[in-house]
């Protein structure tokens, strides 16, 4: 596999030490599929608090997908960058059909451990060739899980994909995490894909930018790293991992954004991020 792909192997490795502890998330698949194709961590790469972090953001994306496929049972779920990520077997939700994209070489390694079945399927994608993602199935509504892609493509590829996107679907409903300029300027000295030789990554500061000439809306940003699942910790690690993951300065690094083509009334700045949210709409 080239550098991008081997960053796959980072969340496995967080998630899978995270699961064996019994917190946060409960993924038997990446403690399986570590055992068998992990290979020696390290530097950050091997940092428990970052695997409480990469734990706490597949938590955090699993449950808000079953929100969405509890408003929307109907939707197609597509999963751009999915590695060798468990989520369609983590979410609770029954779904009508699951599609987990990425590169070629990185589902034949995945195509080791998940089988096809009539509702999930694997798709080889290439998110910035337009006319890899116009093959994709229709569907009037998609659900679209974006995490651990967006960094790696440009801003002038991401307004391309959410431009190919919305022509497809009338409603997409999307959860995507982004690094902001200065988390991508500083990912050059601090950042655990450098651990698997990755050199260039892309961040964005006005999401605006990014799907601009798309209807699609900024509803919220999430916390990575919601109270909820940091309480699970034990009491002295709660303190070091609050103080290196969550607070002003990891906002400024790292965002997750929802955004939504289905969604119209405006509501006041969130009173923790200042971003504007809008309420939701659920078009069934």
């Amino acid at each position: 596999m080239n550098e991008v792909n081997r960053t796959l192997f980072i969340p496995l490795y967080g998630k899978a030490k995270v699961s064996q502890q019994g917190i946060i998330l409960h993924d038997p698949d990446a403690e399986r599929i570590w055992k068998k194709e992990g290979f020696p961590i390290r530097g950050q790469s091997a940092s428990q608090w970052l695997a409480y972090n990469m734990a706490m953001r597949a938590r955090v994306f699993d449950d808000w997908t079953d929100e969405m496929l509890a408003a929307h049972p109907e939707a197609l779920v597509l999963q751009i960058g999915c590695g060798l990520d468990s989520r369609c077997r983590r979410v609770r939700r029954e779904y009508r059909t699951w599609i987990d994209c990425d590169f070629s070489e990185v589902l034949s390694a995945r195509k080791k451990y998940f089988e096809e079945t009539g509702n999930y399927h694997m798709v080889a994608l290439d998110a910035s060739r337009q006319e890899e993602l116009e093959t994709l199935p229709d569907s009037e509504t998609a659900i679209l899980i974006l995490e651990g892609l967006s960094m790696y493509l440009s801003e002038a590829q991401l307004q391309q994909f959410f431009h190919t996107l919305k022509s497809k679907y009338t409603h997409l409903y999307v959860l995507m995490d982004v690094y902001t300029q200065f988390g991508a300027k500083a990912s050059k000295y601090k950042n655990p894909v450098n651990d698997v030789g990755v050199t260039r990554l892309y961040g964005f500061d006005r999401i605006e930018d990014i799907i601009r000439g798309t209807d699609l809306q900024l509803i919220q940003e999430h916390s990575f790293t919601p109270e909820h699942l940091v309480a699970e910790l034990r009491p002295m690690e709660k303190r070091i991992f609050k103080l290196l993951f969550t607070g002003p300065m990891y906002r400024k690094i790292y965002r997750l954004y929802e955004l939504s083509s289905s969604y119209i009334a405006k509501l006041p700045h969130h009173e923790d991020t200042g971003v504007l949210c809008i309420t939701r709409v659920h078009c069934l």
